[in-house]
């Protein structure tokens, strides 16, 4: 109990110092690390019903969406809390592109509730590799900074550096899900040193967004092919279904 005091008491002088700010814009709010209620309420979170498979919002009690009982995933199930519009891209972008790496705090407080099931029967957390020059560039992984955050949460082991990207890809933005399949397909590999520690174990693949879900199988075929038992996929966002060009 006593040790609660210094905390309460940093945070107290931290406040005053740095009065808390939003964000996502320069409105007060309460406390540090959270959003005003103007820019919550623009965070669309996915709720029941959506598909048993890739996570997709459903207009009815559908058990998969037509995409995956037409093209199955390789992945088991993927998950997402919120859809990939203007609001998530007001934490998104600036967490990806712009240094903003504590918006990895709150975006893994929202994955977790949305993930807690696929965090609970994970035996491992493996974050979607960048190629090492866009990672250079960017000098962090985001998916990797999400991965540590939610092991830390659930206390379950996270290996960064699991899976590898020795082929750079064009940018996917703008690709149908099809040129995006075709652009990923043998881009990933699982690093020979970890192909013994994930042997038989069930994978949490984590990325930031996932879009028509080429990067996650992508992955999800490489942990296979080294022994993996089965792949889930937990992302922060979620692109409402781009798959229809696909099939």
């Amino acid at each position: 109990m006593p040790l609660r005091w210094p905390r309460r008491l940093g945070r107290a002088v931290l406040d005053a110092a740095l009065p808390p700010h939003c964000l996502t814009c320069d409105n007060a709010v309460d406390q540090q690390g959270t959003q005003c209620a103007a820019c919550f309420a623009k965070l669309r979170f996915i709720t029941e019903p959506c598909c048993a498979r890739c996570g997709l919002p459903l207009p009815h009690g559908d058990a998969v969406c037509e995409s995956c009982e037409r093209a199955p995933p390789i992945f088991e199930q993927a998950r997402a809390p919120i859809l990939y519009d203007d609001g998530a891209r007001a934490l998104i972008l600036p967490f990806k592109h712009a240094d903003r790496t504590e918006l990895a705090v709150p975006l893994a407080m929202h994955m977790a509730r949305a993930g807690a099931a696929l965090l609970a029967r994970a035996d491992i957390l493996v974050p979607v590799p960048l190629h090492w020059r866009r990672l250079f560039k960017r000098r962090y992984n985001q998916a990797a900074l999400l991965a540590r955050q939610l092991a830390g949460r659930v206390g379950k082991p996270c290996i960064p550096d699991a899976l590898r990207r020795p082929r750079a890809t064009t940018p996917l933005g703008g690709l149908t899900a099809f040129e995006r399949r075709i652009a990923v397909d043998g881009v990933f590999v699982v690093a020979p040193g970890h192909v013994l520690r994930l042997q038989g174990k069930r994978v949490l693949l984590v990325d930031d967004v996932m879009t028509s879900g080429a990067t996650a199988n992508g992955c999800a075929r490489a942990l296979l092919a080294a022994g993996v038992a089965a792949v889930d996929v937990l992302a922060a966002a979620r692109v409402p279904d781009p798959r229809a060009d696909a099939v």
